[in-house]
């Protein structure tokens, strides 16, 4: 899997390389370019995963090392959520996988409405998959699809986190 693509003639060209060594080709969705033109990467790669740590980063030109910032860092941020609804899609249209793998996966609540935009795999720290597994355990897709468009309605992230919390819990 490439990190930091961009562009879909860097996808091509690593997938070029990769499938002459007989393997699958993906490459990681870290910048606003490539969610944006996912449907295109997916015509020359076999997967995408989306790297919601950097994908945050780029989208809100906020370093994540940046304290004062951190408001700007938070994987809920609508444009973050937009972009990797863009992603999620164009996989479902596809018929690929489109993973998601940074500090979004391990967020029980934000799980749930990443699998109803079409997230097909999580990534996380084995701490996290006990509670996000346990929260989707108790969700169906439809609930999970609310989840995702109560969060893609959502003005800001701590509006989109109580649009959530309300749906799956109430």
């Amino acid at each position: 899997m490439a990190p930091m693509v961009a562009t879909v003639a860097e996808a091509a060209d690593f997938a070029e390389g990769v499938r002459r060594r007989g393997l699958k080709a993906g490459v990681m969705v870290e910048v606003p370019s490539a969610a944006l033109l996912a449907h295109r990467m997916l015509e020359v790669v076999d997967f995408l995963s989306i790297g919601t740590n950097d994908l945050t980063q780029y989208t809100m030109a906020a370093d994540r090392m940046a304290t004062d910032l951190a408001h700007l860092t938070d994987p809920w941020q609508p444009a973050v959520l937009q972009l990797i609804a863009i992603t999620a899609e164009a996989g479902r249209q596809a018929g690929k996988p489109v993973g998601v793998c940074g500090e979004a996966a391990a967020d029980p609540l934000l799980a749930c409405a990443l699998v109803g935009m079409g997230v097909t795999s999580l990534s996380m720290a084995a701490a996290a998959v006990r509670p996000v597994g346990a929260r989707l355990a108790t969700v169906s897709m439809d609930t999970c699809e609310d989840a995702a468009e109560a969060a893609l309605a959502a003005s800001d992230p701590r509006a989109a986190r109580e649009a959530v919390l309300a749906l799956l819990e109430g």
